[in-house]
Protein backbone atom coordinates (compact mmCIF):
# COMPACT_ATOMS: atom_id res chain seq x y z
CA UNK A 1 0.00 0.00 0.00
CA UNK A 2 1.33 3.66 -1.06
CA UNK A 3 0.86 6.04 1.42
CA UNK A 4 2.77 8.88 -0.16
CA UNK A 5 1.87 10.38 -3.74
CA UNK A 6 4.04 11.51 -6.24
CA UNK A 7 3.82 15.23 -6.88
CA UNK A 8 5.71 17.30 -9.80
CA UNK A 9 6.95 21.00 -9.57
CA UNK A 10 7.77 23.33 -11.90
CA UNK A 11 10.64 24.70 -9.17
CA UNK A 12 13.11 22.90 -6.84
CA UNK A 13 11.07 24.71 -3.80
CA UNK A 14 7.24 26.12 -4.34
CA UNK A 15 7.47 29.09 -6.56
CA UNK A 16 6.97 32.01 -4.20
CA UNK A 17 9.98 32.10 -2.85
CA UNK A 18 11.61 33.15 -5.87
CA UNK A 19 12.07 36.84 -6.95
CA UNK A 20 14.44 38.97 -8.30
CA UNK A 21 13.44 41.46 -6.14
CA UNK A 22 16.22 40.35 -3.64
CA UNK A 23 19.19 40.68 -6.00
CA UNK A 24 17.36 44.79 -7.31
CA UNK A 25 18.00 45.57 -3.40
CA UNK A 26 21.25 44.42 -2.91
CA UNK A 27 22.48 45.95 -6.10
CA UNK A 28 20.86 49.07 -5.16
CA UNK A 29 23.05 49.14 -1.82
CA UNK A 30 26.06 48.50 -4.00
CA UNK A 31 25.48 51.47 -5.76
CA UNK A 32 24.51 53.57 -2.90
CA UNK A 33 27.32 52.44 -1.14
CA UNK A 34 29.94 53.00 -3.49
CA UNK A 35 28.32 57.12 -3.61
CA UNK A 36 28.55 57.28 0.27
CA UNK A 37 31.95 55.82 -0.12
CA UNK A 38 32.87 58.96 -2.82
CA UNK A 39 31.33 61.60 -0.98
CA UNK A 40 33.54 60.90 2.47
CA UNK A 41 36.65 62.12 3.84
CA UNK A 42 36.70 59.81 6.71
CA UNK A 43 39.14 56.75 5.84
CA UNK A 44 37.72 54.61 8.74
CA UNK A 45 33.69 55.17 6.89
CA UNK A 46 35.30 54.77 3.66
CA UNK A 47 36.64 51.34 4.78
CA UNK A 48 33.61 50.11 6.06
CA UNK A 49 31.96 50.89 2.72
CA UNK A 50 34.47 48.85 0.95
CA UNK A 51 33.18 45.80 3.53
CA UNK A 52 29.42 46.93 3.02
CA UNK A 53 29.63 46.97 -0.84
CA UNK A 54 32.03 43.73 -0.99
CA UNK A 55 29.13 41.64 0.68
CA UNK A 56 26.38 43.19 -1.13
CA UNK A 57 27.50 42.25 -4.26
CA UNK A 58 28.03 38.64 -2.81
CA UNK A 59 24.59 38.80 -2.14
CA UNK A 60 23.36 39.90 -5.24
CA UNK A 61 25.39 37.21 -7.14
CA UNK A 62 23.66 34.36 -5.01
CA UNK A 63 20.41 35.76 -5.23
CA UNK A 64 21.06 35.23 -8.98
CA UNK A 65 22.52 32.37 -8.81
CA UNK A 66 19.64 30.79 -7.16
CA UNK A 67 17.08 32.63 -9.74
CA UNK A 68 19.01 30.80 -12.42
CA UNK A 69 19.53 27.59 -11.18
CA UNK A 70 16.36 26.61 -9.27
CA UNK A 71 14.11 29.17 -10.67
CA UNK A 72 14.73 29.24 -14.32
CA UNK A 73 13.79 25.69 -15.61
CA UNK A 74 13.97 23.82 -19.59
CA UNK A 75 10.48 25.77 -20.03
CA UNK A 76 11.75 29.16 -19.85
CA UNK A 77 15.30 28.47 -21.61
CA UNK A 78 13.10 27.38 -24.55
CA UNK A 79 11.10 30.57 -24.33
CA UNK A 80 13.89 32.53 -23.69
CA UNK A 81 17.08 31.57 -25.03
CA UNK A 82 19.07 34.79 -23.90
CA UNK A 83 18.61 33.66 -20.20
CA UNK A 84 21.73 31.76 -19.84
CA UNK A 85 23.97 34.64 -21.36
CA UNK A 86 21.94 37.70 -19.37
CA UNK A 87 22.33 35.74 -15.99
CA UNK A 88 26.49 35.19 -16.63
CA UNK A 89 26.77 38.98 -17.99
CA UNK A 90 24.58 40.05 -14.47
CA UNK A 91 26.53 37.61 -12.20
CA UNK A 92 30.26 38.98 -13.83
CA UNK A 93 29.13 42.58 -13.27
CA UNK A 94 28.32 41.33 -9.34
CA UNK A 95 32.22 40.67 -9.24
CA UNK A 96 33.83 43.64 -11.30
CA UNK A 97 30.99 46.18 -8.70
CA UNK A 98 32.17 43.94 -6.27
CA UNK A 99 36.14 44.64 -6.86
CA UNK A 100 35.51 47.95 -7.94
CA UNK A 101 34.40 51.35 -6.39
CA UNK A 102 33.15 52.89 -9.80
CA UNK A 103 29.83 54.13 -9.36
CA UNK A 104 29.65 53.20 -13.55
CA UNK A 105 30.33 49.48 -12.54
CA UNK A 106 27.31 49.68 -9.74
CA UNK A 107 24.69 51.22 -12.43
CA UNK A 108 25.43 48.25 -15.09
CA UNK A 109 24.48 45.94 -12.20
CA UNK A 110 21.71 47.40 -11.47
CA UNK A 111 20.85 47.84 -15.12
CA UNK A 112 21.37 43.70 -15.99
CA UNK A 113 19.45 43.28 -12.46
CA UNK A 114 17.03 44.82 -13.96
CA UNK A 115 16.21 43.02 -17.25
CA UNK A 116 17.13 39.76 -14.95
CA UNK A 117 13.95 40.84 -12.70
CA UNK A 118 11.97 41.70 -16.47
CA UNK A 119 12.40 38.45 -17.70
CA UNK A 120 11.16 37.18 -14.80
CA UNK A 121 8.06 38.60 -14.74
CA UNK A 122 7.43 37.24 -18.29
CA UNK A 123 7.74 33.97 -16.74
CA UNK A 124 5.72 34.90 -13.94
CA UNK A 125 1.91 35.91 -14.61
CA UNK A 126 0.77 38.76 -12.19
CA UNK A 127 4.69 39.56 -11.36
CA UNK A 128 5.43 43.38 -11.28
CA UNK A 129 8.82 44.00 -11.11
CA UNK A 130 8.35 47.80 -12.46
CA UNK A 131 7.06 47.84 -8.96
CA UNK A 132 10.05 46.96 -7.35
CA UNK A 133 12.46 49.61 -9.28
CA UNK A 134 9.53 52.26 -8.58
CA UNK A 135 10.00 51.60 -4.96
CA UNK A 136 13.32 51.46 -4.65
CA UNK A 137 13.79 54.65 -6.33
CA UNK A 138 11.18 56.04 -4.09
Amino acid sequence: MKFIKDVHAHCDLFCGVYDPAQARIEAQAVYNTIHKYNESDDEVFKQRCVIIKEERAQLVKEHLWILWTDYFKDPHLKKYPETHDLFWRATKAAGEAKKSMNQEDAQKLIDLVDEVGRLFAKTKEGYNYDAVVQNLSA
